[in-house]
């Protein structure tokens, strides 16, 4: 594979939006090494974010796959690289079996546990490129697929379910579902012409961008539950700040008729809110 075609396959997963969720898999990482009272062992860590990169390049192959009919239609998505014909469909099929693939063998490298919920795992993050096709609850869905890098790390890590994972693994699906709500705004007009569900296409623009700072408000509440449970340092809780603070600044900045920074608030300030985040509690292990 030449550098110009890696190039076209990094562009059409969006790697650089793996920044959302791969912060939180660090946490349910460094969760785990606490709970049983180790130290980190790195090779691990490493089949971890393999782990992180190939079901999330598996989960957007898909996406793209299953919507190139659509993308072809939306001129905000024609450009992608299967409509633009920069990557055939076929191409971006045999890419996501290779991904998927490539994580069910990771995981056989973790620990059974992992390896027999790998299945379950990719159903669900591949799933929801469908949902949008008949249910409005698509976002929470795509949360749902997002929130399972906390517990999937922690599970690498203990093989064992615990409590704290999932306040943070509850807070990702929420604040997923709410900053995808906030993305979806821009194809209100196309999905309802197209017969595709989304909350802005239920409720509108204005009620939609209501629930989904419902939603972030949830999200906060986990963020702030998990660092009460876990007696959480001033590390955390700077992190915490700066990710509340975020959510508060992406809904400042997208009103229901001025889209205009939509990619700022859904790109820019939940990439921040998420870094900011996973580095604070990889301070707190290391030096509080």
């Amino acid at each position: 594979m030449s550098a110009v075609s890696i190039k076209h396959y990094l562009s059409l997963v969006k790697f650089s939006h793996t920044v959302f969720a791969l912060p939180f898999a660090i946490i349910g990482y460094f969760l785990g090494v606490d709970a049983i009272g180790t130290t980190p062992n790195w090779t691990l860590f490493a089949k971890v974010l393999l782990c992180m990169v190939f079901a999330r390049s598996a989960a957007m192959g898909f996406n793209r796959y299953i919507d190139r009919t659509f993308d072809e239609q939306n001129a905000r998505t024609a450009i992608r690289e299967i409509p633009a014909g920069v990557i055939s469909p076929k191409s971006a099929l045999l890419f996501v079996v290779l991904m998927s693939l490539a994580f069910i063998v990771t995981t056989w490298f973790i620990n059974p546990l992992c390896f027999f919920l790998s299945p379950i795992a990719l159903a669900v993050i591949l799933g929801y490129s469908i949902t949008k096709r008949f249910t409005w609850l698509c976002h929470l869905v795509l949360g749902v697929g997002l929130s399972l890098a906390p517990i999937g790390a922690y599970l690498a890590v203990t093989g064992a379910f615990d409590w704290l994972p999932l306040f943070f693994s509850f807070a990702v699906l929420f604040w997923t579902a709410g900053f995808d709500i906030i993305y979806a705004l821009q194809d209100e007009e196309f999905d309802r012409s197209q017969q595709l569900f989304s909350i802005p296409v239920w409720l509108g623009k204005k009620k939609a961008l209501r629930l989904s700072e419902f939603l972030h408000g949830i999200t906060a509440l986990f963020i702030l539950a998990a660092g009460f449970y876990m007696q959480a340092g001033l590390f955390y809780w700077f992190g915490a700040a700066v990710f509340l603070t975020m959510l508060v600044y992406q809904h400042s900045i997208v009103k229901p008729n001025d889209l205009s920074r939509v990619n700022l608030a859904f790109g820019t300030t939940n990439g921040i809110a998420s870094v900011v985040l996973g580095i604070s509690y990889i301070l707190e292990h290391f030096i509080s």
